[in-house]
């Protein structure tokens, strides 16, 4: 199985007026993140917008991603449906495109129960040849991801990782405690990530990284290091992008602070607002301030 550590953007899904996926600012954005020393790429994460996007769009941000990285760093591309086969198909189609692993979220409109969960999960690691990461994020799923239900999947030969975004860190050691080597375990930014490297995870996967790459990947570095002292330095510092994000809505704010940089990544798709002016300048003071 490949080895998926460090740090992974979570990247945005650029889309013009007409609808149409801008691959060529999603490709410059990607070129950029790679230089910057970013150890993956994760199109169609929670900041891609993929509850917004039809099965085009998500194609064309997939395929911009894989053409650009062009086996420079992995790239997990984000799968999700509230239908099995729907979600199958989808893994099936990234991993033709040349996809290195895919991250398998559940979105559900009616509840279900840990079975169903389960073999959501399954059906999707079932269904292809590259490593499986699996997502929980209670905040915005209806069926979450219970510790027995990891714990039984982390047997799957291909399901290898977990995205955890509870921002829950002691369910995060729960989960090592309980699945050992039998699953990796990346972090979202909201956890405080150098808390979880501390604690024995192997990265974090966030939109964040997107607009403070360096940044991220000295933090992993040091971390890496066991310089705990520098890189608790550097966290304080980082963890003030999270406290303003929190205020706002995500993709919004991490597009905002792409177009501050000189990405023409557009607004968030509708009906989701773009940022004021003013929560504009709140997200340039905080980019400013890290440098």
């Amino acid at each position: 199985m490949a080895d998926f550590h460090g740090v992974f953007p979570y990247l945005i899904s650029p889309v013009d007026a007409d609808g149409h996926i801008r691959t060529d600012v999603l490709g410059r954005l990607c070129d950029d993140l790679i230089t910057s020393g970013v150890h993956g790429l994760t199109p169609l994460g929670s900041t891609g917008e993929f509850a917004y996007l039809n099965n085009a769009q998500r194609t064309a941000v997939v395929r911009a991603t894989i053409e650009t990285a062009n086996g420079r760093v992995p790239v997990v591309a984000g799968v999700a449906s509230t239908s099995t086969s729907d979600a199958v198909a989808q893994a099936k189609a990234y991993e033709r495109l040349g996809a290195d692993g895919i991250l398998a979220i559940l979105e559900a409109y009616f509840p279900l129960g840990d079975a169903q969960v389960e073999s959501y999960f399954r059906a999707i690691a079932d269904a292809v040849d590259i490593p499986v990461v699996i997502y929980t994020n209670p905040q915005f799923q209806r069926s979450d991801l219970t510790l027995d239900v990891i714990a039984r999947l982390a047997a799957h030969p291909r399901i290898g990782y977990i995205k955890d975004a509870s921002t829950n860190t002691g369910r995060l050691l729960s989960i090592i405690n309980r699945c050992g080597d039998g699953i990796k375990v990346f972090s979202a930014s909201a956890h405080i990530p150098a808390a979880v490297m501390l604690i024995g995870g192997v990265g974090w996967m966030a939109g964040p990284a997107c607009i403070v790459p360096r940044q991220s990947v000295a933090l992993y570095d040091l971390c890496k290091a066991k310089r705990w002292d520098e890189a608790l330095t550097l966290q304080r510092q980082l963890w003030r992008i999270n406290e303003a994000f929190a205020r706002y809505n995500l993709a919004a704010c991490i597009k905002a602070g792409l177009a501050v940089q000189g990405y023409e990544v557009g607004d968030p798709i509708a009906p989701q607002a773009a940022l004021t002016p003013d929560e504009r300048k709140a997200v340039e003071a905080v980019l400013r301030d890290i440098g």
